[in-house]
């Protein structure tokens, strides 16, 4: 394990790098070395270089070491959104998040119905095609918010008011599209009426708790007025113990336990926590981007581009074809016809179209529920990677000049490199 371990973060540095130069983030390197670590290219070599390195006895634990940084980052993801943004969205960013979840949806959905016939029934947990068809529409519906915010930011965008009118969209969209996944969970884990009831009733529970008990309580714990926080270790201490115990409880529940960590971000209250130790949310952040190489490799384990075949070459095109078509024509459509003019609609519909890291979370997700085999997660992987790397190029031929007037919306920071 420790070998692995230490071949993941060199190769992940290197393809970082590289990834930079091209103009690209430097999280999708990351992702291309994590996927290069798996059967589609090392284990292309002979001697089993994959199995040697990451053996069936290490696995587990990498999976331990992934499964932390993603709730880490999850909670990074939460802390990011602010949900206030949404409450002053205009009509005009409602009905372009709307248009840009629903037609990806209904498209991903459609495909899934389409090509369910060549699923491999035997790697899916459920027997019937309501999940694995929802599951593809809300994976198809996903804008990557972190790495959008970055894509913006690099280009000096976040001020303008094609930017700011991107990332306001794309908040709202994962808040949409993360409630959507929530739910699609709990149909595809419960086994009846009964479980089902469980479940829904115990994730209100969880988020009445947290909305009412945890935020109220940790805005009283880390005051102004409360003297013995006088280290920024307590305050670290007791967020990342309260991100873990939400993972655990979601977990629990039946939900992933990503949703834990994104929603105990989505409700710590930032405004105390950045009086008093706005180190604290950048130390938990340097933490979740040590170990997502690992998490990448992981995810690359299960890619394998050598075994598409004839009919997984279709199911990529497809695939790719759909996503490209729902997200940018939902976004540049609606937004015209708010008001954008057409290089202002398109722009935004190639922002709102990159998928990148957050994708990979929801596709982790579905592969663990077994409402996607694994032929259609690699076909899910190659179109996260495909739509993330063509947005720089596109955005670089649709808007070589920077709009100067900005809207009435507060803009994100993009603290995250990447995710």
């Amino acid at each position: 394990m420790l070998i692995g371990l230490s071949l993941i973060l060199a190769a992940a540095f290197v393809c970082a790098r590289i990834a930079r130069r091209l103009g690209q983030p430097a999280v999708m390197g990351e992702i291309i070395a994590g996927i290069a670590l798996g059967p589609s290219l090392l284990g292309l070599f002979p001697g089993n270089v994959t199995d040697a390195l990451f053996p069936a006895d290490a696995r587990p634990l990498l999976q331990a070491l992934a499964q932390l940084g993603l709730v880490l980052f999850m909670f990074g993801v939460g802390y990011e959104l602010d949900l206030f943004r949404i409450r002053g969205a205009g009509r005009q960013v409602i009905a372009i998040s709307l248009s840009s979840v629903t037609l990806p949806f209904v498209l991903g959905s459609t495909l899934a119905l389409l090509l369910y016939p060549w699923y491999d029934k035997s790697q899916l947990s459920t027997s019937g095609v309501l999940a694995p068809a929802l599951f593809l529409g809300a994976a198809m519906a996903i804008t990557a918010f972190p790495v959008l915010a970055r894509i913006i930011a690099e280009r000096g965008m976040q001020r303008t008011r094609i930017g700011a009118l991107a990332v306001t969209c794309a908040a709202i969209e994962d808040v949409v599209a993360w409630c959507v996944l929530a739910v699609i969970v709990v149909i595809a884990t419960a086994g009846g009426t009964g479980p089902l009831v469980r479940m829904l009733l115990e994730s209100g529970a969880f988020l009445l708790v947290i909305l009412y008990v945890v935020r109220p309580g940790l805005r009283w714990l880390i005051g102004a007025k409360r003297r013995w926080v006088a280290s920024n270790y307590l305050i670290h201490a007791v967020l990342v113990s309260g991100l873990l115990l939400s993972a655990w409880a979601t977990n629990e529940i039946g939900l992933h336990a990503v949703f834990g960590g994104f929603a105990f971000g989505a409700v710590v209250p930032r405004k105390e926590i950045d009086a008093r130790a706005p180190e604290v949310a950048e130390r938990i952040e340097q933490t979740s981007l040590f170990l997502l190489p690992v998490f990448f490799t992981v995810t690359g384990l299960s890619v394998n581009l050598g075994g598409l075949g004839g009919q997984g070459v279709i199911v990529v095109i497809a695939v790719i074809l759909v996503a490209c078509a729902g997200k940018f024509a939902g976004a540049t459509v609606s937004a015209r016809l708010s008001g954008a003019t057409w290089p202002e609609s398109a722009t935004l519909g190639v922002l709102l179209n990159a998928r990148g890291l957050t994708e990979l979370v929801i596709l982790n997700v579905g592969l663990e529920l077994g409402v996607l085999d694994n032929r259609m997660f690699t076909a899910m992987v190659i179109m996260a990677l495909v739509t993330t790397f063509m947005t720089g190029p596109l955005l670089r031929r649709l808007s070589p000049r920077q709009e100067d007037h900005p809207i009435p919306v507060p803009t994100a920071s993009a603290r995250h490199p990447g995710g």
